[in-house]
């Protein structure tokens, strides 16, 4: 039961991760973004990765959500970099 929640946290957490990285796709632009908050979640998906594949217990399906959304917030800090970038060339 406590995998099935964990889960649902995951997944839930997730699911909002792909309408970031549209967004952040489409905008062009890094204002109004975090990379303090990006590397702290991206830390945090690290942790709990290391933590299922250091336990006895570990279950490959839930490590697969985690992987999944550490994905995409490495998508979403690669795309926060390259509207910086952007950002720079225009107020150039």
């Amino acid at each position: 039961m406590s995998e099935l929640l964990e889960i649902i946290m995951v997944v839930c957490f997730g699911a909002s991760w792909p309408f970031n990285v549209i967004k952040s796709y489409r905008s062009r632009t890094a204002k109004g973004k975090s990379l303090t908050f990006l590397l702290l979640i991206f830390a945090g998906y690290t942790c709990g990765i290391i933590s299922k594949l250091v336990s006895p217990a570990y279950k490959w399906y839930v490590l697969f959500f985690y992987v999944l959304n550490l994905i995409m917030v490495g998508t979403d800090l690669i795309l926060y970099f390259r509207n910086r970038k952007i950002d720079q060339m225009t107020h150039s």
